[in-house]
Order: C-alpha cells, then structure tokens, then sequence
C-alpha cells in the first residue's frame, strides 16, 4: 500500500506568506492587523490567504468585537506531519531490506 501526503494542503502551505501566517499562528493567536504588522503584507493580499487557509482547516476563527482573531488548528499540522512520519518509515524499511525492483 502506497502512503501518500496530502497534496492539497502541500499547495496551500507552498506559499511563503501562507507559511509564515501558519508558523506566527502556531506561537500565538493573532488578528489580522497583528498579521499586517508581522508580515508587511497588504491587508487585502493577506485577507485572502487567510481566506484560503481557513477554507483548508488550516485555521479557524473568533470574533471579538469588530476584530477576528486566527488560530492554527494542531490538527492539521499533526495529519500532515503523521503522513511524513510514514513515509520516512516506510523508506527507512526499504533501506533495511535493500529491495530494489528489477529493470526491465
């Protein structure tokens, strides 16, 4: 049985200014004017990948008053990082046992 990673998620979290939103959420839980200030992104450019982010369940959101406030779901970050786990074992087994397939 092949394992596979996700490969939606892995285009979402490609972007550099995607990434970075996900590795600031991950230390706290900030509103998008804390991302404007963190990032040096355009409100609009960085509205619209949050946009995508949440629309993946990469983040979820909480009203407070006439802000939202971001919060990276460990979920999802423990799913993918699981799924590169079994791919490092399963290469790390093929290494052990030195199975190669035969060329035609």
């Amino acid at each position: 049985m092949l394992m596979s990673v996700d490969t939606e998620l892995m285009r979402v979290l490609s972007d550099p200014l995607r990434l970075k939103i996900v590795t600031l959420l991950a230390h706290e839980t900030l509103c998008t004017t804390h991302l404007v200030v963190e990032t040096g992104a355009k409100q609009t450019n960085l509205s619209n990948h949050l946009r995508v982010l949440r629309e993946a369940g990469v983040v979820d959101t909480e009203p407070c008053g006439r802000f939202t406030y971001y919060r990276l779901v460990p979920e999802v970050m423990e799913t993918l990082a699981g799924q590169f786990a079994a791919l490092a074992e399963a290469a790390r087994a093929t290494r052990t046992a030195d199975t190669k397939r035969a060329c035609p």
